[in-house]
């Protein structure tokens, strides 16, 4: 397991998606790790590219918390662009 998904440096805001219809919450570095690679590659085949830049920007703020705010953006833009948000 990487340390990226135990990390709980919390991210500058608080994602409110809903997933398979049931609200979910997600503000930590951890919690978004652990979301975005539970779901298969074919899941995010479509945002393959922002999904990869999202979970290195985590393991990066999982080891230095003052790249929360790169981590952050990063899952702004996937959440935004596959309609999570």
């Amino acid at each position: 397991m990487s340390p990226a998904s135990n990390s709980q440096t919390p991210l500058r805001a608080s994602f409110k998606i809903k997933l398979n219809g049931e609200p979910m919450i997600i503000d930590t570095v951890g919690q978004a790790y652990r979301f975005i690679t539970s779901l298969t590659p074919v899941e995010w085949l479509e945002f393959r590219s922002l999904q990869v830049e999202a979970k290195v920007a985590l393991e990066a703020a999982a080891k230095n918390a003052m790249l929360s705010i790169q981590a952050t953006q990063a899952l702004r833009l996937l959440f935004a662009r596959a309609r999570l948000l």
